[in-house]
């Protein structure tokens, strides 16, 4: 503890952003760097607990306050090193994460919490700059082979973990570039790409093989896996969006998320899309369906294809500013948000229902909707339609953003037939091997919609699992069980 009296003398800073004005005009990332003085004073904020609680609160473990305080004290290599113990990502948490820490830190009882993910985000840019982010390929090699199926963050962090136990490892990814969400969700003034292609150079560097445009169950076939590899990972996400099946919703003009950021993603990667195929906010009035970080993604990316009118509707009500009686520390605090793209502009109402959309010649023109009240009975949560409250919008493009019901069945699931949960992910047994001998599985592929934190510690932990499988034992750490 750099500082006992750190948490009473500073107060809580704001993450620096780029100015509106400006940053809507382009792609680059909105965040500004932390003055590293500031930064230092917000790490004397962490108060040496005698029970961390932002232990419990972030899924891989991370010793939150060991690397507060090499902070504080001005030794990044040492605080590198730390944070590196535990996550094999932290520019993606640091960037993307909700910072479920946050949350659960001790300050929050009855201040600020404090400021972990920009810590963690600095640290991890320091290391970068200062060249300590190098290649660590195993000394010995096992000669045990694992394919590794989706390069998103739960098997990218699987497919490290695992070579550096000494394994050959091929990650198969079905899109044309390594990443996932990571490279074709998540928006580029949320996560420059060149982000994400540092370290694929590392890990490429570390001999970890990549193989794109490999769609297993589809273009590779299964047994061609099961004959060449000694263990596979199941590790391809929840990717089946949630469908919004009401009148109207084959009119052009209503698409799911994915695939309008996808383009532009794409677009942003330098690809050449034909304005015929791509789908633009241009000069459009703009409805999103959807309250999430997928909605405010549709937000920004709005706001930068100078869209006309942008609205964001959401089914539940509009959280409280402060935390509710039934919603005390340390539990995650259901609240009020603002996301930097909400400061971009935007309407954002919340308590609605969208009945059924309306057009002319194929093409949407009208969203028809109505207010709702939220109700609990017997437990089951229902939304109840408030008499008098219907509206009419007049809308050119309708982005459905509810999130995402669970992994695709057909191809790489079937393929392989998996045992699947009642609520249709795939299921596991305590070391991560499916219903297959020798198919593990990690991720939102297993767990359902969930947060990036949470993939890359399953990834590490059903890298242990598959490193027992193949030897017998394991030194893997696993921040799960």
């Amino acid at each position: 503890m750099g500082k006992p009296t750190g948490f009473i003398e500073f107060n809580r800073g704001k993450q620096p952003y780029r100015p509106v004005e400006e940053r809507i005009r382009d792609w680059h990332q909105v965040m500004l760097p932390w003055p590293t003085e500031a930064l230092k004073q917000q790490g004397a904020r962490c108060m040496d607990c005698g029970v961390p609680f932002c232990h419990r609160g972030c899924p891989l473990g991370n010793i939150i306050p060991d690397w507060n305080d090499l902070v504080y004290r001005d030794r990044w290599r040492d605080a590198i090193e730390r944070l590196h113990a535990t996550n094999n990502f932290p520019e993606f948490t640091g960037t993307a994460c909700p910072a479920p820490c946050e949350g659960s830190c001790v300050l929050g009882i009855n201040n600020d919490p404090v400021t972990i993910k920009a810590i963690e985000l600095a640290i991890i840019e320091h290391a970068f700059e200062a060249g300590w982010i190098r290649p660590e390929p195993p000394a010995i090699r096992t000669g045990k082979k694992v394919a590794v199926i989706g390069s998103g963050p739960a098997g990218l962090a699987a497919a490290q973990q695992l070579n550096r136990a000494g394994h050959w490892v091929t990650v198969f990814e079905r899109a044309d570039r390594i990443g996932g969400l990571l490279r074709y969700g998540i928006p580029e003034f949320k996560l420059e790409k060149r982000v994400l292609d540092r370290r694929l150079d590392q890990l490429q560097k570390e001999e970890i093989q990549f193989r794109v445009n490999a769609n297993v169950g589809v273009n590779v076939p299964v047994e061609e896996l099961r004959r060449e590899f000694d263990a596979v990972l199941l590790a391809g996400g929840a990717t089946a969006p949630r469908d919004l099946n009401i009148p109207g919703r084959e009119l052009r003009g209503v698409h799911f998320a994915m695939e309008y950021l996808t383009l532009q993603n794409r677009r942003c990667q330098g690809d050449v899309i034909s304005d015929e195929m791509f789908i633009t906010a241009n000069g459009k009035r703009v409805v999103i369906i959807g309250g999430g970080d997928t909605g405010a993604d549709c937000l920004g990316t709005a706001h930068r294809q100078d869209a006309l009118s942008v609205h964001q509707f959401e089914l539940l009500p509009q959280p409280p500013d402060t935390r509710a009686s039934d919603n005390p520390w340390p539990q995650w605090p259901v609240i009020f948000r603002t996301s930097s793209a909400h400061a971009e502009g935007g309407i954002r109402e919340f308590s609605v229902s969208t009945t059924r959309f309306s057009g002319e010649d194929g093409k949407v023109k009208k969203l028809h909707a109505h207010r709702v009240e939220m109700t609990t009975e017997n437990g089951r949560m229902s939304f109840k339609p408030v008499p008098g409250t219907e509206f009419e919008i007049e809308v050119d493009l309708v982005l459905l953003a509810m999130g995402f019901v669970g992994p695709e069945r057909n191809g790489l699931l079937s393929e392989f037939g998996v045992r699947l949960t009642d609520r249709g992910n795939v299921w596991r047994d305590e070391n991560w091997m499916t219903s297959v001998s020798g198919v593990f599985t990690a991720g939102d592929m297993q767990r359902g919609q969930s947060l990036i934190v949470w993939a890359i510690a399953e990834g590490r932990s059903a890298a242990r699992g598959i490193d027992h499988y193949l030897m017998g034992h394991s030194a893997l750490p696993a921040p799960l069980s």
